[in-house]
């Protein structure tokens, strides 16, 4: 479920990042989010149901 989060996240900064120039340094915010999302991920190892 994480995983998944963190790849909508991803897509989401790549598009805005790519696409749209309007947020600025704002967009970076769902990069951060996705990082630590699957940094979080990892350290508990818990498997998604």
């Amino acid at each position: 479920m994480l995983w998944t989060i963190a790849l909508i996240l991803l897509a989401l900064w790549a598009l805005g990042f790519l696409a749209f120039h309007v947020a600025g340094g704002l967009i970076h915010l769902l990069l951060v989010v996705a990082v630590i999302v699957v940094v979080y991920q990892l350290i508990t190892g818990r498997r998604a149901l």
